[in-house]
């Protein structure tokens, strides 16, 4: 099992239509040769699946990667412990996590938006 650190940033969207660097996030899961999450290994370092939402000009907020009923992926945010609050992974368990690649996440304010995949890096 490999773990790896991803960086996701905005696509661009009708707010910003050249995308931002400054805003996404950065999250820590196992993940095969391939790029996909690998829900086994998941539960095995579940402690260690840690998320980052980077915003400008709003304060970062730590989290967990969690599974969900039925298999899907969301970001869970210690601060409050509210389920209501996750952050819905689009479709996370089919998707590739690899450089270029995009994916869409719910966010707490119920707007979908797509994010870049700009890096995944191995962790030692």
């Amino acid at each position: 099992m490999t773990m790896k650190l991803v960086r996701l940033e905005l696509a661009r969207d009708h707010d910003f239509p050249n995308g931002s660097r400054d805003h996404g996030y950065e999250f820590v899961a196992p993940l095969d040769e391939e790029g996909h999450i690998l829900p086994e290994e998941w539960h095995k370092v579940r402690d260690r699946c840690r998320v980052r939402r980077f915003w400008e000009g709003e304060p970062d907020e730590v989290g967990h990667l969690v599974r969900k009923p039925g298999g899907s992926w969301a970001f869970h945010y210690d601060l409050d412990g509210d389920v209501d609050d996750d952050e819905a992974g689009y479709r996370f368990q089919t998707h590739l996590f690899e450089p270029g690649e995009y994916v869409s996440i719910r966010e707490q304010d119920d707007t979908l938006r797509t994010f870049r995949v700009v890096a995944v890096n191995e962790l030692e």
